[in-house]
């Protein structure tokens, strides 16, 4: 971790108000570029920001192929634009929410990052069965000892030793809850086959 505050001089601050006014403030050029230089232009330099694009298992993934990630994130209200416009190579964003710090969105990124990583999780099935991991759906219902409890089972299914029922019913499952959760996802699964359909007839 790099503090920026090591890339000023005496007397100068890493974040100044904004040109033209307006509430909050702004992190200064200066010791960003700084920092940047003493990196030796690293490659992608990304900036967490709420004019990003959404973060997603997809992004993930295709970051987790990276040799190395470096992720720059504020305090204040904004970044100056020199920064965007000379070193910045893409921009994340956690969703449609502010947060007062970046520190947090970088945490969550490196997270979903780092597990992605051959060796990082003891168990790959695990990963395989997380909601997102299909891109388009969530994870089915998870069950574990005991069989009842409260008068609530576990469904037969899951007890049943079949494992191509089991894994019958958690797609359905899964397939359900997105719908019934997350229609946006579906929707959106749709639109992107039905691109590639037109993308294959067009170039076939």
């Amino acid at each position: 971790m790099i503090d920026l505050r090591e890339f000023v001089s005496e007397g100068e601050q890493v974040d100044d108000y904004p040109y033209g006014g307006g509430g909050g403030m702004v992190l200064k050029p200066e010791p960003v570029f700084r920092a940047y230089d003493s990196l030796e232009e690293p490659d992608p330099f990304i900036l967490l920001s709420a004019r990003g694009r959404v973060f997603t298992h997809r992004v993930a993934v295709e970051l987790a192929v990276k040799p190395e990630l470096t992720l720059l994130c504020g305090h204040y209200k904004d970044v100056d634009e020199r920064v965007r416009e000379k070193l910045v190579t893409d921009e994340i964003s956690l969703g449609d929410f502010v947060l007062s710090g970046g520190e947090i969105a970088v945490l969550a990124v490196i997270d979903a990052v780092v597990r992605l990583l051959p060796g990082v999780l003891g168990d790959f099935d695990s990963a395989q069965g997380d909601s997102f991991h299909d891109e388009w759906a969530l994870g089915p219902p998870s069950y574990t000892r005991p069989a009842v409890f409260r008068g609530l089972e576990v469904p037969e299914v899951l007890r049943s030793g079949d494992h191509a029922a089991v894994a019958s019913w958690r797609h359905q499952a899964a397939e359900r809850i997105t719908r019934e959760r997350r229609p946006d996802l579906v929707e959106r699964a749709g639109r992107e086959a039905g691109d590639d359909t037109t993308e294959q007839t067009e170039t076939g």
